[in-house]
């Protein structure tokens, strides 16, 4: 079976971490999570490894870390001291501190948001995170903090950049997988920024002429310190819904776009899936903002068994969906399905004989 010792020693140098973790969608009947050889789910109730939510804070910032290493974006991380160069995401966090007033001795309510926008001021990050859903403000310790971490492992999967992570590429694929990396950091990656509406790309010279322009169509400010909404100005549109934004609003720009575009907070989504981009990571393609899972997909298909890109040219597909050639199995027995009858329910193949005990 070691048919390619490199494809060998990636896969057994992977952590296995995570072992007896619970799934938060099972709900208690799943025994824990029991790593799968290759498929990415847990053996025992057959839920993906974000229903378990296996990552850490520093798992995720050092992904993170490591996909804006190498790109423009590189200012968003920091060298980890004694870490050989390794790079790690400088998150922003924002903690809220609120006295609650009582007869007694004064008391403070803390609210930690596990991420916020840099670079603004607490106001403003504030404003931000009011406009977007309550279920997805990742405040610590709620279900938008699982939310967001959830969507760090789906629309950011680390087997999606690192090729070390990856358990399906022989060993003619690394360099195709490497390109593809260097490629799409360098032509279509990107970290949106908020700002109120016309100040995006301040200081950054590609967008200055923009803002100029924008600039001198904007009312004069009032002076007279009177804390007026200010008025809603005409060419300042949401790119996804098309309504007017308000001009004392915040709003996301995407420097690949070009910042005579803005969205929403909560409209700047992924065009194919419409899921809010986790911490405003993005991918430029074809006019619209994609989130890392499916800008990838967009390119070449990925694996429905293993959930990895395949880099091969040779692998099977069915019902509009792609399988490397050894992952075209059964989830139930793992027997190899190609050349034989098979049902998929819910992307999941199963033989004749699996899919018959199923439906008893």
């Amino acid at each position: 079976q070691l048919r390619c010792p490199v494809l060998f020693q990636m896969s057994v140098s992977q952590p296995q971490s995570g072992r007896g973790v619970p799934c938060l969608r099972c709900r208690g009947t799943c025994t824990g999570f029991e790593p799968h050889s290759w498929r990415k789910i847990c053996k025992s109730c057959k839920c993906s490894q974000e229903d378990h939510s296996l990552s850490s804070d520093l798992e995720d910032d050092r992904k993170i870390g490591r996909l804006l290493s190498d790109s423009k974006y590189a200012t968003l991380t920091t060298r980890v001291k004694g870490g050989d160069g390794i790079r790690i995401y400088k998150r922003n966090r924002m903690i809220i501190t609120n006295p609650i007033v009582s007869r007694k001795d004064p008391t403070f309510d803390t609210i930690t948001y596990e991420w916020a926008p840099p670079g603004l001021t607490q106001k403003l990050a504030m404003q931000y995170m009011e406009l977007i859903p309550k279920e997805m403000q990742p405040v610590a310790g709620t279900d938008g903090a699982y939310y967001r971490r959830r969507q760090l492992m789906r629309q950011l999967p680390l087997y999606d950049q690192d090729p070390s992570q990856c358990r399906s590429l022989a060993e003619g694929e690394l360099k195709l997988m490497e390109d593809f990396v260097k490629k799409y950091k360098a032509e279509a990656l990107g970290v949106g920024e908020v700002a109120l509406p016309g100040q995006g790309g301040v200081g950054k010279e590609e967008g200055k002429p923009q803002d100029k322009s924008i600039a001198a169509s904007q009312p004069p400010e009032s002076t007279n310190g009177a804390l007026e909404r200010a008025p809603v100005a005409e060419h300042y549109r949401c790119e996804t819904c098309k309504q007017a934004v308000l001009g004392d609003c915040p709003v996301v720009y995407a420097d690949r776009a070009g910042y005579s575009r803005q969205w929403h907070p909560a409209c700047f989504v992924c065009c194919r899936c419409s899921e809010p981009l986790v911490d405003l990571i993005y991918f430029w393609k074809s006019g619209a903002a994609w989130c890392g899972r499916h800008y990838c997909e967009s390119l070449r298909p990925r694996c429905a068994g293993c959930d990895e890109i395949i880099f091969s040219e040779d692998y099977q597909q069915a019902e509009g969906l792609a399988w490397h050639k050894k992952h075209f199995a059964c989830l139930e027995c793992e027997t190899l399905l190609t050349g034989k009858p098979f049902s998929l329910d819910n992307a999941g193949l199963l033989c004749t004989t699996c899919s018959k005990s199923k439906r008893l």
